[in-house]
Protein backbone atom coordinates (compact mmCIF):
# COMPACT_ATOMS: atom_id res chain seq x y z
CA UNK A 1 0.00 0.00 0.00
CA UNK A 2 1.38 3.72 -1.03
CA UNK A 3 1.97 6.41 1.77
CA UNK A 4 -1.02 8.17 0.38
CA UNK A 5 -3.23 5.38 0.20
CA UNK A 6 -2.36 4.06 4.20
CA UNK A 7 -2.43 8.40 5.54
CA UNK A 8 -6.23 8.23 4.01
CA UNK A 9 -7.30 4.82 5.51
CA UNK A 10 -5.61 6.13 8.98
CA UNK A 11 -7.70 9.54 8.80
CA UNK A 12 -10.91 7.66 7.71
CA UNK A 13 -10.15 5.11 10.96
CA UNK A 14 -9.61 8.06 13.00
CA UNK A 15 -13.01 9.55 12.11
CA UNK A 16 -14.97 6.48 12.05
CA UNK A 17 -14.59 6.46 15.77
CA UNK A 18 -14.80 10.52 16.21
CA UNK A 19 -10.90 11.45 16.69
CA UNK A 20 -10.62 15.11 17.38
CA UNK A 21 -8.48 17.82 15.99
CA UNK A 22 -7.14 15.89 13.14
CA UNK A 23 -3.80 16.67 11.80
CA UNK A 24 -1.42 15.48 9.32
CA UNK A 25 2.23 16.46 8.43
CA UNK A 26 4.02 15.92 5.66
CA UNK A 27 7.73 15.17 6.53
CA UNK A 28 8.75 13.34 3.61
CA UNK A 29 12.37 14.77 2.65
CA UNK A 30 12.93 15.97 6.80
CA UNK A 31 13.54 12.17 8.04
CA UNK A 32 13.96 9.00 7.04
CA UNK A 33 11.79 7.77 9.50
CA UNK A 34 8.35 7.62 7.98
CA UNK A 35 6.36 9.94 5.05
CA UNK A 36 3.19 11.38 7.06
CA UNK A 37 2.44 11.81 10.92
CA UNK A 38 -1.20 12.29 11.59
CA UNK A 39 -2.03 13.39 15.30
CA UNK A 40 -5.68 12.86 16.87
CA UNK A 41 -6.85 13.70 20.09
CA UNK A 42 -9.41 11.55 22.52
CA UNK A 43 -11.60 12.82 24.46
CA UNK A 44 -10.67 9.76 27.45
CA UNK A 45 -8.12 7.13 27.72
CA UNK A 46 -10.85 4.44 26.84
CA UNK A 47 -11.53 6.70 23.62
CA UNK A 48 -7.56 7.05 23.07
CA UNK A 49 -7.33 2.92 23.33
CA UNK A 50 -10.44 2.99 20.74
CA UNK A 51 -8.43 5.32 18.14
CA UNK A 52 -6.10 3.21 18.10
CA UNK A 53 -7.58 0.26 17.92
CA UNK A 54 -9.66 1.45 15.17
CA UNK A 55 -6.19 2.19 13.27
CA UNK A 56 -4.68 -1.07 13.74
CA UNK A 57 -8.09 -2.79 12.95
CA UNK A 58 -7.98 -1.19 9.50
CA UNK A 59 -4.46 -1.35 8.86
CA UNK A 60 -4.66 -5.24 9.41
CA UNK A 61 -7.45 -5.61 7.44
CA UNK A 62 -5.74 -4.03 4.15
CA UNK A 63 -3.07 -6.42 5.01
CA UNK A 64 -0.27 -3.66 6.45
CA UNK A 65 1.15 -4.80 10.01
CA UNK A 66 2.63 -1.96 12.41
CA UNK A 67 5.78 -2.38 12.90
CA UNK A 68 5.76 -1.10 16.74
CA UNK A 69 2.75 0.21 18.40
CA UNK A 70 3.85 1.82 21.89
CA UNK A 71 1.92 3.36 25.46
CA UNK A 72 -0.93 1.00 24.45
CA UNK A 73 -1.15 -0.09 28.31
CA UNK A 74 -1.49 4.16 29.65
CA UNK A 75 -3.72 5.24 26.84
CA UNK A 76 -2.28 9.07 27.52
CA UNK A 77 -0.26 8.64 24.16
CA UNK A 78 -0.10 5.88 21.59
CA UNK A 79 2.03 5.99 18.86
CA UNK A 80 1.19 3.21 15.88
CA UNK A 81 4.22 2.94 13.46
CA UNK A 82 3.12 1.90 10.16
CA UNK A 83 5.96 2.80 8.19
CA UNK A 84 5.26 4.94 5.95
CA UNK A 85 2.93 6.23 8.89
CA UNK A 86 2.88 7.02 12.04
CA UNK A 87 0.26 7.62 14.11
CA UNK A 88 -0.08 9.64 17.03
CA UNK A 89 -3.11 9.70 19.58
CA UNK A 90 -3.15 11.78 22.76
CA UNK A 91 -5.02 12.93 25.22
CA UNK A 92 -5.63 16.86 24.60
CA UNK A 93 -3.25 18.10 27.84
CA UNK A 94 -0.72 15.48 26.91
CA UNK A 95 -0.64 16.83 22.97
CA UNK A 96 -0.68 20.57 23.77
CA UNK A 97 2.09 19.33 26.67
CA UNK A 98 4.51 17.38 23.49
CA UNK A 99 3.41 20.06 21.27
CA UNK A 100 4.86 17.87 18.18
CA UNK A 101 3.10 19.94 15.91
CA UNK A 102 5.57 22.98 17.22
CA UNK A 103 8.30 20.48 16.70
CA UNK A 104 7.45 19.69 12.84
CA UNK A 105 6.01 23.77 11.97
CA UNK A 106 8.87 23.81 8.92
CA UNK A 107 6.56 20.85 7.52
CA UNK A 108 3.71 21.20 5.67
CA UNK A 109 0.92 20.69 7.78
CA UNK A 110 -1.61 18.95 5.25
CA UNK A 111 -5.00 19.04 7.65
CA UNK A 112 -7.38 15.97 8.22
CA UNK A 113 -8.49 16.65 4.80
CA UNK A 114 -4.92 15.47 3.50
CA UNK A 115 -4.80 18.92 0.72
CA UNK A 116 -2.83 22.01 1.70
Amino acid sequence: MQAEQLKELVVGALEDVKAQDVSIIDVRGRTSVTDYMVLASGTSNRHVKSLADSVLSEAKDQGVRASNVEGANASDWILVDLGDVVVHVMMPATREFYDLERLWRDAPDLGAAGSE
